[in-house]
């Protein structure tokens, strides 16, 4: 990994190379100068960092932007502090069954406690600040399991059978870590199915949520939130299900409809996390934006909607426009993008880093999320493991099952953008929309007041900004296929 607060040669000698060959193309300079009455050049305005898609850049700290007065430039972009949006609690991605193992079992001791202090600290890390766990197994486990498993499959309404031990090992271990790095660290936490004697199909795999089980499944997340608490692993939210219109073939699912959330919700779940006094957040839906429908049958049920904190989103089907769509109608709602996977497919394939960057940093921040997760956070050289489902999805990083050794992905750099600059309690503020392949999102720190702007270049040509704050403007010129960062006392 190349430095994170320091120019290196070869980042500076890329730097002068592109601008050298883009004068002849007039392109502008990265940090464009304009002479000042003295001779001297104009104080920085703007600390920058890059990331591209071919890491010539990677999360490198380039020359600053200086003040430009009049400049042209092919996008602008105004920025107002003074017009504030939902605040930030964080952005991360998922510590599930398989992360876990990897970074417990595949690596030193030595080598799993620099990955943990690089991804969640924020003194020489990138500051991821949320996570999310799966209650029980999901696609990415070494098996199937529930944490209530009576033997031969029994009905255990009084949850005799209930263990926690499952992911006490590995995951909680790994969280538990990760908030001693980070103790603003918040984790949500979603089944992929209820225990199979629940269920109408008596499995893990497809069925729904039998009617008489809606009590002894509320008691099971219940039991869940206290037995994380107790080794240290705090929940801030859960959802329901993941993904609840939808049955996979080969690993854990439920379907869940609008109506039995709504019941679900509004006569069991909620009531009974009120009665106990527990803070703990209900989300609904955590699936597509393809069915904004679901989401908004649920909070327009009085009942359930007055336990209902929020929606939870998944980037695989729709348009992410939902997300604002759905928090139009319910204002007073949270919006979280909790599941989006890299991998080998397309779009992702060819779209690449500033494709996620786009659409889910920028897109989703943009359409309101106070945080962004990606899947998993760690995943092998052979998109594992898991046991079912995607067969070549991509880890935030990679680690060699062989070696412990740890590749960071484009996911990786997406994420380090926004989590190392923007903290927790941020706001999104007022900021030009994206034009010509250029888009950006920008935010103000709480605790000093800095701004950071995130803008993403996904054309294969060069793009120049003018960036406007109180009165002030600097012009900086992006290389193609990038990814920027820049901050400013505001």
């Amino acid at each position: 990994m190349k430095p994170l607060c320091m120019l290196s040669l070869a980042a500076l000698l890329s730097w002068l190379v592109f601008n050298g060959a883009a004068a002849g193309q007039a392109v502008a300079t990265h940090a464009v100068k304009e002479p000042a009455a003295t001779g001297h050049d104009p104080a920085p305005m703007a600390q920058v960092w890059a990331t591209t898609s071919d890491r010539s850049y990677a999360l490198t700290a380039l020359p600053p932007a200086t003040a430009s007065e009049g400049a042209t430039s092919d996008v602008r972009i105004a920025i107002d502090p003074a017009r504030r949006y939902q605040d930030i609690i964080g952005f991360g991605a998922s510590v599930t069954d398989s992360s876990a193992w990897l970074i417990q079992r595949r690596m030193r001791a030595d080598q799993r406690d620099a990955l943990l202090r690089e991804l969640f600290g924020r003194d020489g890390g990138i500051g991821l600040g949320f996570t999310r766990m799966t209650i029980g197994a999901s696609d990415f486990s070494l098996s199937h399991y529930s944490l209530d498993d009576p033997p031969r499959g029994k009905a255990d309404r009084k949850l005799r059978s209930f263990r926690i031990a499952p992911q006490t090992q590995d995951v909680f271990t790994v969280v538990r870590a990760a908030r001693r790095i980070n103790p603003q660290l918040q984790t949500m936490a979603s089944p992929w199915s209820a225990p199979g004697w629940m269920k109408s199909s008596g499995s893990m795999i497809k069925g729904t949520l039998r009617d008489d089980a809606y009590d002894a499944f509320a008691r099971y997340l219940l039991k869940y939130v206290d037995a994380a608490a107790s080794k240290g692993v705090p929940i801030f939210a859960l959802t329901l299900q993941n993904e609840p219109a939808f049955e996979p073939e080969n690993y854990p699912g439920m379907r869940l409809s609008a109506d039995q959330r709504i019941a679900l919700i509004g006569r069991h779940l909620g009531p009974l996390l009120k009665a106990s006094g527990r803070d703990i957040r209900i989300l609904d839906w955590d699936h597509n934006w393809d069915m904004p429908e679901e989401p908004t049958a649920v909070l327009s049920d009085p009942e359930a909607s007055a336990y209902v904190d929020g929606v939870a989103w998944h980037c695989y089907g729709g348009d992410i426009a939902a997300q604002s769509q759905v928090h139009d109608r319910f204002p007073s709602k949270s919006v979280y993008l909790t599941e989006c996977s890299g991998g080998d497919w397309e779009p992702v394939r060819s779209g690449g880093m500033t494709m996620l960057a786009r659409q889910l940093i920028i897109g989703g921040t943009r359409h309101w999320a106070r945080g962004v997760l990606l899947w998993n956070l760690a995943l092998d050289e052979s998109s594992g493991p898991h046991a079912g489902g995607c067969s070549n999805c991509r880890g935030v990083v990679t680690i060699d099952s062989r070696t412990g050794a740890v590749t960071r992905n484009d996911e990786y750099y997406v994420l380090a953008h926004a989590s190392r600059f923007v903290k927790p309690g941020a706001h999104r503020i007022e900021s030009s929309a994206g034009a010509d392949d250029v888009d950006n999102v920008a935010f103000a720190n709480a605790d000093d007041g800095s701004v950071a702007l995130i803008v993403a270049n996904s054309s294969p040509s060069p793009r120049t900004i003018a960036v406007t704050y109180a009165g002030r403007t600097f012009r900086y010129a992006l290389v193609p296929k990038s990814l920027y960062t820049f901050t400013w006392r505001g």
